[in-house]
């Protein structure tokens, strides 16, 4: 029986090579898109070394009536202030350190740990106005001093996060999580707490060892990658 010669391959027109190009293109775009829909970029905030103060300690350190003067927002409603104190402990002392404002119930210094060898203190990783317990140390302005029995503290890293974008996302108030740094010394940073309101600006505030650790700066972004559980 004679047998068919088998069948050439045909060469494929130009056309339809380039639509399946175009094809394959727009599905990548398509698949990035929606990967970056699931990655939630936030901007770095550097936390240096500040202090906020109770009304009555505003008065004690820059004098009877004295109201702080702002120079640069951080949150809405919130700002640092002209005014700095000098902080002592047993070991040494910081000078200029950054007062923020507006005025608070209770005084709370917010160090880094780097910070708390050089005044020779030991304070706990707290959230913002978790107090109890705490080290204190002595407070020096232009006009009085304070001794603070307790209120120093390494702030818990944390997200300022809006409202609605946290109804977006899944989160509550008060939820931790996991956040991946960039560039070359990135780092994952471990149970960070997420703060909600509808007044915030969607940032991280970390300290300038975390900072540091990961070679961050003011205006960088992380990446939120999990929930804690």
């Amino acid at each position: 029986m004679k047998q068919s010669a088998a069948a050439l391959p045909q060469e494929i027109p130009g056309d339809v090579i380039h639509a399946l190009v175009r094809a394959v293109v727009a599905q990548v775009k398509r698949r990035q898109q929606a990967a970056e829909q699931d990655i939630l970029r936030v901007p770095v905030g550097v936390s240096a070394r500040h202090v906020h103060l109770s009304p009555e300690h505003v008065e004690a350190l820059f004098g009877p009536g004295y109201s702080l003067t702002p120079i640069r927002e951080l949150q809405p409603g919130q700002y640092a202030a002209r005014e700095c104190v000098t902080v002592v402990g047993p070991r040494g002392v910081l000078q200029n350190v950054r007062v923020l404002g507006p005025p608070r119930g209770k005084t709370q210094v917010e160090i880094s740990r780097t910070d708390s060898y050089v005044l020779g203190i030991d304070p706990p990783v707290r959230d913002s106005g978790d107090l109890a317990g705490t080290p204190g140390a002595v407070l020096v302005g232009p006009r009085g001093a304070v001794n603070l029995k307790e209120g120093v503290i390494l702030a818990w890293r944390h997200i300022h996060m809006p409202a609605d974008m946290a109804e977006r996302w899944g989160f509550k108030d008060r939820d931790l999580v996991r956040v991946r740094t960039e560039g070359l010394r990135r780092v994952v940073f471990d149970r960070v707490l997420v703060r909600v309101s509808p007044a915030y600006r969607l940032e991280i505030h970390i300290d300038t060892d975390e900072a540091n650790a990961a070679g961050l700066k003011n205006g960088d972004h992380v990446q939120v990658i999990i929930h804690d559980q």
